[in-house]
């Protein structure tokens, strides 16, 4: 791939490489032909988890000021869980402006998103309704999940 310095970054070339070399077990990662700081990955749930038997789409898109700002991420894939809403925004405190260093990579982003399905937090939930199925009844929450997945993340 050939693309302007203008466009992408050094860093952002390494990265790209680095991800493309050695993805993480269970994800899937294609970069788009038009914009290099737009990645699509297939996300596999955890092991042992809710999710576990899906597939999870999640568009990663890197901002100009990247590294200094957190990559926006979203998933593409409806997913019941408390921490990621109806139109797919993602509440991770790595996501978080404040809580972000230039040091992390989209690896560690990706990584996290994966952990996330499987750790959900209930303690700073972006949709409440979700959160509050999971602390009431965690029985309708699982089963609620795992049917969303054979819906939806198939």
């Amino acid at each position: 791939m050939q693309y302007s310095s203008a466009v992408v970054t050094p860093r952002i070339m390494k990265e790209t490489k680095l991800l493309l070399e050695k993805t993480p077990p269970g994800v899937r990662v294609t970069v788009s032909e038009e914009n290099p700081r737009h990645f699509l990955f297939d996300i596999q749930g955890p092991p042992g988890s809710f999710y576990e038997a899906g597939i999870f789409k999640v568009e990663i898109f890197l901002p100009s000021d990247y590294p200094m700002s957190p990559p926006k991420a979203l998933f593409r894939t409806k997913v019941f869980h408390p921490n990621i809403d109806k139109v797919g925004r993602i509440c991770l405190d790595i996501l978080k402006q404040d809580k972000w260093t230039p040091a992390l990579l989209i690896e560690k982003v990706v990584l996290s998103i994966q952990w996330l399905l499987g750790a959900p937090n209930l303690d700073d939930p972006l949709d409440t309704s979700v959160a509050d199925v999971f602390k009431a009844s965690p029985e309708h929450a699982e089963k609620t999940a795992r049917e969303w997945v054979q819906l939806y993340a198939k």
